[in-house]
């Protein structure tokens, strides 16, 4: 680059696997992106669900960071021993493929790594953790999915309070003890993997946010969605901004 500018940090974010005119095609969320680019300051690339993955090496050495986003498909529960899923169309085999073996790289290379909703269950299963299925289903837990019927704006919009582990990751970048963060899941985390700490919990007890405390690197996953109107939300803002520094001295 002239002039000695340096390069925008190169973000990867695994796509889903999807069909598009009956043809298969990959797909990531423009929110995403757009918090990514705007945000973190960083460069958004979309790494596709292809067949036959990338090589993950390839991948690390191509990117600074990486976003494992949400998505409408779920974790194969044979990734961690769960029983099979009740609608097997909602698995994502290619996406899983992708994602499993990339996280277990990127943390280990230290690579900034930031885990959105399912990206936060696959960094959970990645790491030797376990998922609910259906967490409303559970006995005292709250019914976390969005209602379908409601505009997007209520979807997305403030759900539940969160209480924030004081020390953790999470407290140390948003300076707060709790806060209020949208739920559309009905999924979640079941056991947590080893390596892995709760950062933050739901008023049920259901796990919110996790990060790696013994990492080489960041690591934060999230169960909520973070980059919907982030610029409008000081806890979003905080996160974003946090994951940009991260990839600057990556």
């Amino acid at each position: 680059m002239s002039g000695g500018a340096r390069a925008r940090p190169r973000v990867g974010l695994v796509c889903d696997r999807d069909r598009h005119d009956d043809l298969p095609a990959h797909r990531s969320g423009d929110a995403y992106a757009a918090a990514i680019r705007d945000g973190a300051g960083a460069l958004p690339l979309l790494i596709p669900a292809l067949d036959r993955p990338l090589p993950v090496a390839d991948l690390l050495e191509a990117f600074d960071g990486f976003l494992f986003t949400g998505a409408v498909s779920n974790v194969d529960p044979a990734a961690y021993g769960g029983v099979a899923p009740r609608n097997p169309a909602l698995l994502d085999g290619a996406r899983d493929a992708v994602s499993l073996p990339l996280i277990r790289a990127a943390v280990g290379a230290g690579k900034p790594v930031l885990a959105i909703c399912r990206g936060f269950q696959e960094l959970n299963v990645a790491l030797g953790g376990t998922l609910h299925q259906h967490v409303h289903e559970l006995p005292g837990r709250l019914d976390h999915r969005e209602d379908v019927a409601a505009p997007v704006e209520t979807q997305f919009g403030p759900s539940h309070d969160i209480a924030i582990a004081p020390g953790s990751l999470l407290a140390r970048i948003t300076g707060l003890a709790s806060a209020q963060v949208n739920s559309l899941h009905h999924q979640g985390v079941d056991r947590l993997a080893p390596p892995l700490h709760a950062d933050a919990l739901a008023p049920d007890g259901q796990i919110e946010a996790v990060s790696l405390p013994d990492g080489q690197g960041f690591v934060l996953g999230l169960q909520w969605h973070p980059e919907w109107r982030w610029a409008q939300s000081p806890v979003s803002t905080a996160i974003f901004a946090a994951f940009g520094k991260s990839l600057e001295s990556a």
